[in-house]
């Protein structure tokens, strides 16, 4: 998810306010270390794997309860994070909440806080009802700062030092990584457009909800989209398409009228992400699943690696159209969703989440500017013209304009030195990379991911949507025989073609 509006110059936005664009604040090593926080997940301990099995140690220092045997989502209970300052009563008074609503708590930890100095982190297991949770959650959010919910409490795992970070390694873990946001989801930054707008905000709370009730396998809630939102997804939709035909790339104008007859794609309807993501997965395999707001690179490439694109639901503003601070729905379904359908972009995508999955903090780093100078602002050449297939330019007229013009600069795409370029946080971008299609630029990733330093290699098995750790000569010699069947299949189409075809 990234940049998902039209980028003013400063000749169009008189002395603005500096603002985190949306791609930018999600791959800015600066922005992060400004509000404390690491490039990856920033409110967790990170998960590691040993000898291919995931530890479960939680990394929490427990200060009451000792926890059960069995987990929070063996058992039924649910946790939630929150965050609290490091003063003396503070979690009194965050726990009279609990008692107030006659919700038990079964275990509690904390930790010092990753993102604030003077903050420390709870994590609360309960044992109480859906609806006795929810109730609880609209008390606590006007008492603390909540980070996570409907996580198990032993998501998170202490470090070994020969070990990688934790990794998602079947798709119904991706639950951990879309439910971890960041940031937004409905809290808004004084400089949001919607900030003063108790509407708007009431508002963007109910699509929280929506994404972080959502799990693996259950259908995506519909939307009953307002009269107001309706009409700034039009003047969106209107302004996008006239530019389009000159300046998106191919594949894009294929699938853009298929997605208009199958998925509702028009000026009057905001189409249903679950509409979408039945129509990628026949298309190219990939789904989409609701999430609240950001979430960190790391989580965000994971979802890549099963084909997975995490999908806000929620519309900007209303009051400018043409600009939103962070990824909205209009941005997803206007700049990802066409080019999801495609294969080729489909596993250009997936094989940089599979790259991130156990890198370091710094390879993450590396291979998310990849993913940001390609997937959201990456440009191709087609009969001669540039073309644009990057989502945050074909979300954004500004920049989309700009980036197609003699003043823009464009250079070829080489994962060795774009993985150092900076993504600027307040204007258009200073360079551009092309690529002669997806398939170069993908196979210069390929090239580019090994040199992640891991200890294994990792396979994605489409049949039971798991990750294989090819780390011994056993679990290599399983994808063999899987390759074996592909290229007998092969062989037997082409000795067919050479008897009856004469080829």
């Amino acid at each position: 998810m990234a940049s998902a509006h039209v980028k003013k110059s400063p000749a169009e936005r008189p002395a603005p306010v500096p603002r985190m664009q949306p791609a930018m604040m999600m791959f800015s090593s600066k922005y992060w270390s400004r509000r404390g926080m690491s490039l990856d997940s920033a409110m967790f301990q990170q998960q590691r794997h040993t000898g291919g099995q995931m530890s479960r140690r939680p990394s929490f220092c427990p200060i009451s309860e000792t926890p059960g045997t069995e987990s929070a989502e063996d058992s039924g209970k649910t946790a939630v994070v929150f965050s609290l300052k490091n003063e003396v009563g503070c979690l009194v008074k965050a726990l009279r909440i609990f008692q107030e609503q006659r919700v038990n708590l079964s275990h509690i930890e904390s930790r010092a806080s990753r993102r604030v100095l003077s903050e420390v982190e709870i994590l609360a297991v309960c044992s109480c009802s859906q609806r006795e949770f929810s109730e609880l959650l609209t008390l606590l959010r006007d008492a603390v700062n909540i980070i996570s919910v409907n996580t198990p409490p032993n998501a998170w795992a202490a470090a070994d030092e020969d070990d990688v970070p934790w990794f998602p390694m079947k798709i119904s873990e991706l639950d951990q990584c879309s439910h971890r946001v960041l940031m937004y989801g409905s809290e808004l930054d004084a400089d949001h457009p919607g900030f003063k707008d108790e509407v708007y905000r009431q508002r963007r709370k109910y699509f929280v909800e929506v994404a972080m009730n959502y799990k693996f396998g259950q259908p995506i809630p519909r939307i009953e989209y307002t009269e107001e939102e309706v009409r700034t997804w039009g003047v969106v939709f209107r302004e996008l398409t006239q530019l389009y035909p000159t300046h998106a790339c191919r594949e894009y104008l294929k699938n853009l009228p298929l997605l208009s007859k199958h998925c509702g794609y028009r000026d009057d309807n905001i189409p249903q992400l679950e509409d979408v993501s039945l129509f990628l997965k026949e298309r190219s395999g990939f789904t989409v699943r609701p999430v609240a707001g950001y979430l960190s690179p790391r989580d965000f490439l994971a979802g890549l690696a099963y084909r997975v694109f995490n999908c806000t639901q929620y519309v900007r503003h209303g009051t400018d159209p043409l600009y939103t601070p962070e990824p909205d729905t209009c941005h997803e379904l206007l700049g990802h969703v066409p080019l999801l359908a495609d294969p080729k972009f489909a596993q250009f995508s997936q094989e940089i989440g599979l790259a991130s999955l156990g890198a370091s903090d710094d390879d993450v780093q590396k291979l998310a500017t990849c993913y940001f100078f390609t997937i959201e602002f990456g440009l191709c050449k087609q009969d001669g013209q540039l073309r644009a297939y990057g989502a945050g330019l074909l979300s954004s007229i500004g920049e989309l304009r700009h980036a197609l013009s003699e003043a823009a600069c464009v250079q070829l795409f080489d994962p060795k030195t774009t993985c150092n370029q900076e993504c600027l946080i307040t204007t258009f971008q200073d360079v551009y990379f092309v690529s002669e299609s997806f398939e170069e630029a993908k196979e210069k990733m390929r090239e580019f991911a090994k040199t992640i330093k891991r200890p294994f290699s990792v396979y994605y098995n489409p049949y039971t949507q798991r990750i294989d750790l090819l780390k011994d000569t056993g679990s290599i010699e399983n994808v063999v025989q899987d390759l074996r069947s592909d290229l007998t299949t092969v062989c037997d189409a082409l000795g067919k073609m050479n008897t009856y075809m004469g080829i």
